[in-house]
């Protein structure tokens, strides 16, 4: 490579009298005078080979006189000679005088071997290593800052940018009212002091510098420096290397991508940070910063909550979905490490036949209470931290992912949490254990299936159809069967028994309930049946009631009053229920006394009587249950047999429930543990066989 003059020649020995090789000299002055260039066309320029110029322009990016275009293959360009040149005078300030008298000079020698520049912005990057290099580049970034300047630090490294002269040159910026300084950084009980000095530099008027500390769970990381969302600088090292002395290397980009994806970083950052001030009152006072907002970014509320969860030290209290439960038992393994880290768990949630595995499960870690499913979930950790979340989208409803966190409610406001937990604390005194018996185990179906009478059979002999009775063909009910018996329902006279079965087409609801104590009412299955015209007897509506009570077989649900509209049904049942506490417990009401109803998936039976439950001393008061089915719809049949020798066959189509339990006089409103809605029944009491 040829001189090209004086200037040529001047220019490369400053170079050289900073510390560049001749190979360094020459291939930088190559560079700046070609513009930008892949590796091969340097190897031919300057006539070395490939592997010295590699290393050459290693050093070169090392010193920051060359930068790398983010493309493949790579190419080089160097940095325009001004900018290289106020690098040198900054971090030899000891030749800063000798170095200012030559650069007009220089620069005009420069520029009659320069190139004028690149024809279109180019995306690059730049590695610059150690503190004399980085915070340099930090103060030029500050100094041609025109709208916004965002950062995100440790005190240590805002304290070493302040030596370097960064915050006189944000306050000095000619457009400093116009521009948006912002820093996040960490505060502790070691380092308020110095981020307390730090803060009295900032002028209080004419200025929007604002300061925010990290949420908890929240990583600073990674420290950088965004400017106008046109360049970036983020630290490679460690906050933790920095620390300890080790020298800092960073990376340097105007690439528009890289910088909008770190821009929504810090901005994700700065939506879930408190006000620096609210912090070091926090400090100082030893009481939380009240923090309470929304978190719109799902991921953003599951971080901080999972953060939360890990340090809990000593109560956790979850109000969840029935989902939610099973949700909880996909993570069994954090529920046993709260326990053995003596952490308190109570969760309250709608159990039903669907998760009661899994609430066994929990129940040997974790407290568990049956909650209605009309609440808000909720979570309150150690007294100090509650979120709320919204209900999950149901297109989006998948085992194992709840709570759903988009637009999470958060708040530490102790007065505010408190509230609440001794409004669940409340819920909890009146909420009940998981229940030992459900509704499934009452209409589990029968081992032996019974093939119904058909509807159109008639016989002369009245037993010899029903004399094998058990040992009737097995037969599975279907959906379908039991609709099209409803549609073509046939009625069969109550005058033909017992020649005849007796047969009701409906719907109903059950539901087993757990009063409060100081309601004075014994746990209780209830039975309740809307029967249509076309059953025998004619239309009725019918409540019964089963106490938990001590028989021959062990414990078991037995009935023990009847509530019916109608006279002609209840002289009927009191006949084929003899034996039983029921059948002298029949009790006739008007119609107005007694509704039962069934819309779709949801029924309603109330009553407005004082109902007896012998053999016991209580008494049902006037009352109402509310069953809301939550289930896929399923086909139940069962079988059982009454001391009367009559045996009874139920066809159901149901839903499974949540029961809530109404009782006026008392203004008490509670929660059953189990319930369901028959949307379609067909009942069917088959005569004794002749002994």
């Amino acid at each position: 490579m040829g001189s090209t003059g004086l200037g040529y020649d001047a220019v490369r020995k400053f170079l050289k009298d900073f510390g560049l090789t001749e190979k360094e000299a020459e291939a930088y002055v190559f560079l700046a005078k070609r513009g930008v260039l892949r590796s091969g066309e340097i190897v031919k320029g300057i006539k070395t080979h490939k592997g010295e110029v590699y290393r050459v322009l290693k050093s070169l990016q090392a010193k920051g006189l060359v930068e790398l275009t983010i493309e493949f293959p790579t190419r080089f360009i160097a940095v325009p000679f001004e900018t290289a040149l106020d690098s040198f005078i900054k971090i030899k300030r000891e030749e800063v005088t000798s170095v200012e008298s030559a650069r007009q000079e220089l620069l005009n020698d420069w520029k009659s071997i320069s190139k004028t520049g690149v024809d279109l912005p180019l995306e690059k990057f730049v590695v610059i290593e150690g503190n004399r290099r980085i915070y340099p580049k930090i103060l030029q970034m500050a100094q041609e800052t025109r709208n916004h300047l965002s950062a995100v630090s440790t005190v240590a490294g805002l304290l070493r940018a302040d030596q370097f002269g960064l915050f006189d040159a944000i306050f000095e910026n000619p457009f400093k009212s116009k521009i948006k300084f912002r820093f996040l950084t960490e505060l502790s009980r070691q380092n308020l002091d110095a981020a307390k000095a730090l803060l009295k530099r900032i002028p209080q008027t004419g200025f929007d510098f604002k300061g925010r500390n990290p949420e908890w769970g929240l990583q600073l990381s990674p420290r950088m420096v965004i400017r106008d969302e046109e360049e970036i600088l983020f630290f490679i090292t460690s906050k933790d290397a920095s620390a300890s002395g080790q020298n800092d290397v960073c990376l340097w980009t105007n690439c528009k991508a890289l910088v909008d994806s770190f821009n929504a970083v810090f901005e994700d950052l700065w939506r879930n940070s408190t006000d620096l001030e609210r912090k070091i009152a926090e400090l100082e006072t030893g009481k939380p910063a009240q923090n309470t907002h929304v978190i719109s970014d799902a991921e953003t509320a599951s971080k901080k909550y999972d953060a939360l969860l890990r340090i809990a030290e000593k109560e956790i209290v979850v109000v969840t979905s029935a989902e939610g439960l099973l949700a909880h038992r996909e993570k069994m393994e954090r529920v046993k490490e709260w326990a053995a880290r003596g952490v308190s768990v109570r969760i309250l949630a709608p159990i039903n036949n669907e998760n009661l595995k899994a609430v066994n499960e929990l129940s040997k870690c974790a407290a568990i209470r049956h909650l209605p499913d009309s609440y808000l979930e909720t979570t309150i950790i150690d007294g100090k931290h509650l979120f709320q979340f919204r209900n999950q989208p149901s297109k989006e409803n998948k085992r194992g992912e709840w709570p759903y966190f988009e637009n999470a409610f958060y708040t530490n406001d102790l007065e505010y949490v408190e509230k609440t937990r001794k409004m669940l604390n409340a819920l909890w005194q009146n909420a009940r254990a998981p229940p030992t018996v459900t509704l499934e185990t009452v209409l589990r179906p029968s081992p032996l299936r019974v093939a119904p009478i058909s509807d159109n059979e008639r016989f002369n002999d009245p037993y010899r159809k029903l004399r094998g009775f058990k040992e009737y063909i097995p037969e599975m009910s279907t959906e379908e069967d039991i609709l099209k018996k409803i549609i073509d329902a046939k009625k069969f006279p109550a005058k033909n028994w017992p020649k005849d079965i007796m047969r009701y087409y409906g719907s109903g609801t059950m539901a087993i309930i757990h009063p409060v104590k100081q309601l004075n009412i014994p746990h209780t299955m209830i039975a309740a049946w809307h029967f249509d015209k076309q059953s025998s007897f004619g239309t009725r509506d019918e409540l019964r009631f089963f106490l938990w009570l001590e028989t021959e077989k062990g414990h078991a649900y037995v009935p023990v009053a009847l509530v019916t509209d109608n006279p002609k049904s209840a002289e009927f049942q009191k006949e084929i229920t003899a034996g039983l506490p029921l059948a002298q417990n029949v009790q006739v009401v008007n119609k107005e006394e007694i509704q039962v109803r069934i819309h779709g998936n949801s029924g309603i039976a109330a009553w407005t009587v004082p109902i007896p439950l012998p053999p016991s001393r209580y008494v049902m008061p006037p009352a109402c249950i509310l069953v809301e089915g939550y289930s896929k719809l399923k086909t139940v049949a069962s079988k059982y047999a009454l001391p009367s020798g009559v045996n009874v066959v139920f066809e159901i189509n149901i839903y499974g429930g949540f029961v809530t339990f109404f009782h006026p006089s008392s203004k008490y409103t509670g929660p059953g543990t189990d319930g369901a809605v028959g949307r379609d029944v067909v009942l069917t009491e088959y005569p004794p066989s002749p002994k």
